[in-house]
C-alpha cells in the first residue's frame, strides 16, 4: 500500500504525459536515467496506455486495408476515438497537446522541445504500419492542439522510438530535471549558443594518449575560454552543419 503522507509530499507534476501505443513495453526506458528520476520525484507524470484495450473484435485488430488500394495497412479510427474520449474526455475543461510523431510532420527542434516543454499536459500518439487515419487527427483537432512532428528525413517503423527521443529533449527543460541548469542552457542549438553547434569539452587528464587538451582552457582567463569556445562552435557548425550558419 503506498503511503498517503508520502504520497501527499511528492509535488505536482510539472508535466503529465500519456502515450498510447501498441507496444507499451517499447516506452520501459522512460524510467532510466534523469527521466526517470524525474518520474519517481514527481517532477514528471508518465501513463502509458496499450491501444489495444480500445478494439473490440477477438484479434484486438487495430489496423485494416487502405482506401484507394495501395501497401501496407492502416491504423483504425475506432480504436483511436476511444483512447482520446477516455483519457482526455471532451468533457474536461483542460485538454491536452497531442503530438503525433509523422514523417510528414514538422521537424522536431530545440526549439519544438522548449515549446512543449511549456504544455503542463502532452499526449503522444505512436502510429503504426502506414499511419494513423487521417480522421483522427480530424477529430483530435476539435477539442486540442495537434501537431505532427517529424524526427528527420527517414522513415521509421513507427512512433514509439521517436517518443522516447522527444520525451527526452523536453524532459531535460523542465527545472529541475538536470542537477545543473546551465547544462540546458548551453547544448548545441540554443540561444547562448547563437544556434549552432558546441563546442568540443575535454576533462582530466591533461595528456591523453599523446593528446593535449587546448592550452586556453587550462589557462584560467574565462575571457580567452569564452571566445575560444565561441570561434569552436563556429568552426564546428561551418565544417559539420552550415545550414545553421
Amino acid at each position: 500500500m503506498s503511503d498517503p503522507d508520502a504520497e501527499a509530499m511528492r509535488p505536482h507534476p510539472q508535466l503529465t504525459l500519456d502515450v498510447i501505443t501498441i507496444f507499451p513495453d517499447y516506452l520501459a526506458p522512460l524510467h532510466e536515467s534523469l527521466v526517470g528520476k524525474a518520474i519517481e520525484r514527481g517532477q514528471l507524470a508518465a501513463r502509458i496506455h496499450d491501444l489495444r484495450q480500445w478494439t473490440d473484435d477477438i484479434h484486438h485488430s487495430v489496423d485494416d486495408t487502405p482506401y484507394g488500394g495501395g501497401p501496407g495497412m492502416v491504423m483504425k479510427p475506432e480504436p483511436w476515438g476511444r483512447a482520446l474520449d477516455e483519457v482526455a474526455p471532451a468533457t474536461n475543461p483542460t485538454q491536452p497537446r497531442l503530438v503525433i510523431p509523422s514523417p510528414s510532420g514538422r521537424r522536431f527542434s530545440a526549439t519544438v522541445a522548449a515549446e512543449l516543454a511549456a504544455e503542463p499536459w502532452l499526449m503522444f500518439a505512436c502510429g503504426r504500419y502506414e499511419g494513423i487515419d487521417a480522421r483522427v487527427v480530424d477529430y483530435a483537432a476539435s477539442r486540442m492542439t495537434v501537431d505532427e512532428v517529424s524526427l528527420g528525413d527517414y522513415v521509421l517503423c513507427g512512433g514509439e522510438v521517436a517518443v522516447l527521443v522527444m520525451v527526452e529533449a523536453i524532459a531535460r527543460l523542465l527545472p529541475g530535471v538536470l542537477g545543473n541548469v546551465l547544462s540546458a542552457r548551453e547544448d548545441s542549438f540554443t540561444d547562448s549558443v547563437d544556434g549552432l553547434l558546441e563546442a568540443p569539452a575535454y576533462t582530466k587528464p591533461a595528456t591523453w594518449r599523446g593528446m593535449e587538451v587546448p592550452a586556453v582552457l587550462l589557462s584560467g582567463n574565462h575571457g580567452e575560454i569564452a571566445r575560444w569556445r565561441a570561434a569552436e562552435s563556429q568552426r564546428r557548425t561551418a565544417q559539420r552543419r552550415p545550414d545553421l550558419l
